[in-house]
Protein backbone atom coordinates (compact mmCIF):
# COMPACT_ATOMS: atom_id res chain seq x y z
CA UNK A 1 0.00 0.00 0.00
CA UNK A 2 3.16 2.19 0.85
CA UNK A 3 4.55 1.76 -3.04
CA UNK A 4 1.15 2.13 -4.59
CA UNK A 5 0.45 5.48 -2.35
CA UNK A 6 4.43 6.51 -2.88
CA UNK A 7 3.44 5.78 -6.77
CA UNK A 8 0.15 7.75 -6.89
CA UNK A 9 1.61 10.73 -5.59
CA UNK A 10 4.73 10.60 -8.05
CA UNK A 11 1.97 10.34 -10.58
CA UNK A 12 -0.08 13.21 -9.59
CA UNK A 13 2.96 15.39 -9.20
CA UNK A 14 4.85 14.72 -12.33
CA UNK A 15 0.95 15.02 -13.52
CA UNK A 16 0.18 18.78 -11.94
CA UNK A 17 3.39 19.51 -13.54
CA UNK A 18 2.70 18.83 -16.86
CA UNK A 19 -0.39 20.77 -17.01
CA UNK A 20 1.09 23.91 -15.06
CA UNK A 21 3.83 23.79 -18.20
CA UNK A 22 1.04 23.25 -20.61
CA UNK A 23 -1.42 26.13 -19.43
CA UNK A 24 1.87 28.46 -19.13
CA UNK A 25 2.72 27.67 -23.02
CA UNK A 26 -0.65 28.48 -23.88
CA UNK A 27 -0.87 31.76 -21.95
CA UNK A 28 2.45 32.48 -23.40
CA UNK A 29 1.40 31.88 -27.02
CA UNK A 30 -2.14 33.65 -26.51
CA UNK A 31 0.23 36.83 -25.19
CA UNK A 32 2.40 36.68 -28.42
CA UNK A 33 -0.54 35.78 -30.51
CA UNK A 34 -3.53 37.85 -29.64
CA UNK A 35 -5.26 36.73 -33.46
CA UNK A 36 -5.51 33.26 -31.90
CA UNK A 37 -6.95 34.65 -28.64
CA UNK A 38 -9.51 36.73 -30.44
CA UNK A 39 -10.53 33.66 -32.30
CA UNK A 40 -10.43 31.44 -29.44
CA UNK A 41 -13.23 33.68 -27.35
CA UNK A 42 -15.28 33.89 -30.61
CA UNK A 43 -15.59 30.38 -31.36
CA UNK A 44 -16.21 30.34 -27.26
CA UNK A 45 -18.63 32.44 -27.34
CA UNK A 46 -20.44 31.13 -30.32
CA UNK A 47 -20.58 27.78 -28.68
CA UNK A 48 -21.99 29.28 -25.74
CA UNK A 49 -24.83 30.98 -27.76
CA UNK A 50 -25.78 27.76 -29.39
CA UNK A 51 -26.08 25.99 -26.38
CA UNK A 52 -28.67 28.66 -24.93
CA UNK A 53 -30.73 28.69 -28.09
CA UNK A 54 -31.04 25.03 -27.58
CA UNK A 55 -31.56 24.79 -23.80
CA UNK A 56 -34.09 28.42 -24.26
CA UNK A 57 -35.02 27.73 -27.66
CA UNK A 58 -34.82 31.55 -28.26
CA UNK A 59 -31.43 33.65 -29.39
CA UNK A 60 -30.45 35.84 -26.10
CA UNK A 61 -27.80 38.89 -26.83
CA UNK A 62 -25.96 40.01 -23.53
CA UNK A 63 -24.92 43.34 -25.12
CA UNK A 64 -28.80 44.25 -25.60
CA UNK A 65 -29.03 46.36 -22.24
CA UNK A 66 -26.44 48.59 -23.15
CA UNK A 67 -27.97 49.09 -26.55
CA UNK A 68 -31.05 50.45 -24.54
CA UNK A 69 -31.71 53.94 -24.39
CA UNK A 70 -33.18 53.61 -20.40
CA UNK A 71 -32.58 55.05 -17.23
CA UNK A 72 -33.74 54.19 -13.64
CA UNK A 73 -35.34 57.97 -12.98
CA UNK A 74 -34.87 57.40 -9.22
CA UNK A 75 -31.35 57.73 -9.53
CA UNK A 76 -31.99 61.10 -11.40
CA UNK A 77 -32.07 64.59 -9.72
CA UNK A 78 -35.50 65.84 -7.94
CA UNK A 79 -36.29 67.95 -10.62
CA UNK A 80 -35.19 65.35 -13.70
CA UNK A 81 -37.01 62.74 -11.80
CA UNK A 82 -40.36 65.31 -11.81
CA UNK A 83 -40.39 66.16 -15.59
CA UNK A 84 -39.97 61.99 -16.36
CA UNK A 85 -42.22 60.69 -14.29
CA UNK A 86 -45.25 63.49 -14.99
CA UNK A 87 -44.21 63.29 -18.96
CA UNK A 88 -44.90 59.24 -18.61
CA UNK A 89 -47.98 59.92 -17.05
CA UNK A 90 -49.47 62.43 -20.04
CA UNK A 91 -47.55 60.59 -23.15
CA UNK A 92 -48.08 56.86 -21.49
CA UNK A 93 -44.33 56.30 -21.96
CA UNK A 94 -42.59 54.25 -19.81
CA UNK A 95 -40.87 56.48 -17.58
CA UNK A 96 -36.91 54.92 -17.82
CA UNK A 97 -36.24 55.77 -21.28
CA UNK A 98 -38.33 59.24 -20.19
CA UNK A 99 -35.48 59.20 -17.64
CA UNK A 100 -32.55 58.49 -20.22
CA UNK A 101 -34.12 61.31 -22.61
CA UNK A 102 -34.74 64.13 -19.70
CA UNK A 103 -31.00 63.37 -18.18
CA UNK A 104 -29.20 63.90 -21.84
CA UNK A 105 -31.94 67.48 -22.48
CA UNK A 106 -30.39 68.40 -18.83
CA UNK A 107 -26.96 67.82 -20.52
CA UNK A 108 -27.19 69.14 -23.74
CA UNK A 109 -29.19 72.55 -22.13
CA UNK A 110 -26.13 74.14 -20.78
CA UNK A 111 -23.82 73.36 -23.67
CA UNK A 112 -25.92 75.32 -26.34
CA UNK A 113 -27.36 77.81 -24.04
CA UNK A 114 -30.95 76.26 -23.98
CA UNK A 115 -33.53 75.66 -21.71
CA UNK A 116 -34.01 71.44 -20.71
CA UNK A 117 -37.24 72.02 -20.41
CA UNK A 118 -37.57 73.42 -23.56
CA UNK A 119 -35.79 70.40 -25.68
CA UNK A 120 -38.27 68.67 -24.33
CA UNK A 121 -40.97 70.28 -25.25
CA UNK A 122 -40.02 70.47 -28.76
CA UNK A 123 -39.96 66.48 -28.62
CA UNK A 124 -43.36 66.24 -26.91
CA UNK A 125 -44.95 68.64 -29.59
CA UNK A 126 -43.45 67.08 -32.55
CA UNK A 127 -43.41 63.14 -31.77
CA UNK A 128 -44.92 62.67 -28.59
CA UNK A 129 -41.94 60.92 -27.51
CA UNK A 130 -41.90 57.85 -30.81
CA UNK A 131 -38.64 58.26 -31.83
CA UNK A 132 -39.77 56.28 -35.07
CA UNK A 133 -42.07 58.99 -35.81
CA UNK A 134 -42.13 60.29 -39.26
CA UNK A 135 -44.54 62.93 -40.72
CA UNK A 136 -45.68 63.02 -44.52
CA UNK A 137 -42.34 65.28 -45.42
CA UNK A 138 -40.00 63.01 -44.19
CA UNK A 139 -39.44 64.31 -40.92
CA UNK A 140 -38.11 61.30 -38.54
CA UNK A 141 -37.52 60.79 -35.19
CA UNK A 142 -37.72 62.51 -31.29
CA UNK A 143 -37.28 65.96 -33.01
CA UNK A 144 -38.63 65.15 -36.44
CA UNK A 145 -35.26 66.33 -37.97
CA UNK A 146 -35.24 66.60 -41.97
CA UNK A 147 -32.65 63.79 -41.79
CA UNK A 148 -32.58 64.74 -45.69
CA UNK A 149 -32.08 68.22 -45.33
CA UNK A 150 -29.61 67.50 -42.24
CA UNK A 151 -28.27 64.51 -43.72
CA UNK A 152 -24.71 65.99 -43.00
CA UNK A 153 -25.44 66.16 -39.38
CA UNK A 154 -25.73 62.45 -39.18
CA UNK A 155 -22.50 61.41 -40.69
CA UNK A 156 -20.88 61.86 -36.84
CA UNK A 157 -23.10 59.06 -35.83
CA UNK A 158 -22.95 56.16 -39.03
CA UNK A 159 -25.34 57.87 -41.40
CA UNK A 160 -28.87 58.92 -41.82
CA UNK A 161 -30.37 55.74 -40.22
CA UNK A 162 -29.39 57.13 -36.98
CA UNK A 163 -32.14 59.54 -36.97
CA UNK A 164 -33.85 56.10 -35.28
CA UNK A 165 -31.21 56.22 -32.63
CA UNK A 166 -33.27 58.56 -29.86
CA UNK A 167 -29.79 60.22 -28.59
CA UNK A 168 -28.40 60.86 -32.06
CA UNK A 169 -31.76 62.29 -33.06
CA UNK A 170 -32.62 64.35 -29.82
CA UNK A 171 -28.55 65.86 -30.45
CA UNK A 172 -28.88 66.37 -34.17
CA UNK A 173 -31.92 68.09 -33.25
CA UNK A 174 -30.55 70.30 -30.26
CA UNK A 175 -28.44 71.47 -32.76
CA UNK A 176 -30.72 72.32 -35.95
CA UNK A 177 -32.31 74.51 -32.99
CA UNK A 178 -30.07 76.74 -31.64
CA UNK A 179 -29.36 77.23 -35.40
CA UNK A 180 -32.56 78.26 -35.49
CA UNK A 181 -33.11 80.63 -32.61
CA UNK A 182 -29.67 82.03 -33.30
CA UNK A 183 -31.05 82.66 -37.02
CA UNK A 184 -34.59 84.18 -35.52
CA UNK A 185 -33.17 86.26 -32.69
CA UNK A 186 -36.07 85.07 -30.53
CA UNK A 187 -37.50 82.34 -29.45
CA UNK A 188 -40.74 82.44 -30.81
CA UNK A 189 -38.99 83.26 -34.35
CA UNK A 190 -36.36 80.21 -34.01
CA UNK A 191 -39.80 77.62 -33.31
CA UNK A 192 -40.93 78.94 -36.10
CA UNK A 193 -38.03 78.34 -38.29
CA UNK A 194 -37.62 75.05 -36.67
CA UNK A 195 -41.58 73.93 -37.84
CA UNK A 196 -40.41 75.10 -41.14
CA UNK A 197 -37.69 72.73 -41.45
CA UNK A 198 -39.18 70.32 -39.93
CA UNK A 199 -42.91 70.67 -41.97
CA UNK A 200 -42.60 72.36 -44.53
CA UNK A 201 -46.49 72.39 -45.02
CA UNK A 202 -46.63 73.83 -41.58
CA UNK A 203 -45.17 77.57 -40.51
CA UNK A 204 -47.72 79.14 -38.29
CA UNK A 205 -47.53 80.76 -35.08
CA UNK A 206 -49.82 77.74 -33.50
CA UNK A 207 -46.55 75.73 -33.34
CA UNK A 208 -44.05 78.05 -31.31
CA UNK A 209 -47.41 78.78 -28.86
CA UNK A 210 -47.88 74.90 -28.21
CA UNK A 211 -44.40 74.49 -27.69
CA UNK A 212 -43.98 77.48 -25.48
CA UNK A 213 -47.22 76.40 -23.15
CA UNK A 214 -45.52 72.74 -22.64
CA UNK A 215 -42.17 74.27 -22.02
CA UNK A 216 -44.06 76.96 -19.06
CA UNK A 217 -45.53 73.19 -17.88
CA UNK A 218 -42.98 71.61 -17.64
CA UNK A 219 -40.68 74.26 -15.77
CA UNK A 220 -43.39 74.02 -13.35
CA UNK A 221 -43.11 70.38 -12.83
CA UNK A 222 -39.57 70.78 -12.27
CA UNK A 223 -39.94 73.01 -9.59
CA UNK A 224 -42.30 70.56 -8.06
CA UNK A 225 -45.87 72.25 -8.61
CA UNK A 226 -49.02 70.10 -9.08
CA UNK A 227 -49.45 70.40 -12.86
CA UNK A 228 -52.46 68.51 -14.93
CA UNK A 229 -50.95 65.94 -17.40
CA UNK A 230 -54.59 66.77 -19.07
CA UNK A 231 -56.28 70.25 -20.25
CA UNK A 232 -59.17 71.36 -20.95
CA UNK A 233 -60.60 71.63 -23.48
CA UNK A 234 -62.58 74.33 -25.33
CA UNK A 235 -65.88 71.96 -26.02
CA UNK A 236 -65.25 70.88 -21.84
CA UNK A 237 -65.10 74.19 -20.92
CA UNK A 238 -68.20 75.16 -22.58
CA UNK A 239 -70.13 72.08 -21.02
CA UNK A 240 -68.43 73.36 -17.95
CA UNK A 241 -70.12 76.70 -18.42
CA UNK A 242 -73.46 75.00 -19.65
CA UNK A 243 -73.73 72.90 -16.35
CA UNK A 244 -72.73 75.66 -14.44
CA UNK A 245 -75.63 77.30 -15.50
CA UNK A 246 -78.48 74.49 -15.24
CA UNK A 247 -77.35 74.14 -12.04
CA UNK A 248 -78.27 78.05 -10.86
CA UNK A 249 -81.08 78.08 -12.76
CA UNK A 250 -82.16 74.71 -10.19
CA UNK A 251 -81.57 76.50 -7.63
CA UNK A 252 -83.43 79.81 -8.70
CA UNK A 253 -85.86 77.49 -10.02
CA UNK A 254 -85.69 76.23 -6.28
CA UNK A 255 -85.51 79.05 -4.21
CA UNK A 256 -88.63 81.04 -6.36
CA UNK A 257 -91.08 77.77 -5.20
CA UNK A 258 -90.09 78.18 -1.65
CA UNK A 259 -90.88 82.07 -1.71
CA UNK A 260 -94.04 80.31 -3.70
CA UNK A 261 -94.99 78.74 -0.60
CA UNK A 262 -94.47 81.03 1.79
CA UNK A 263 -96.36 83.56 -0.07
CA UNK A 264 -99.52 81.06 0.11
Amino acid sequence: MRDVAQGFFAITHSGLALLGLAVFCLVVTLTIRPDLRTAGEARLISWLQERQVEETGFQTDFEAVDRATATDPTGLPKQQANIAYWLSRKYRVAAEPLGALVAEAYELGPRNQLDPTLILAVMAIESGFNPFAQSPVGAQGLMQVMTKVHSDKYEGFGGRLAAFDPVANLRVGVNVLKECIARAGSLEGGLRLYVGAAHIEDNSGGYAGKVIAEHDRLKRVAQGQSVPTVQPTATAAVAQSVGDLWEKAQKLASFKDKEDDVSR
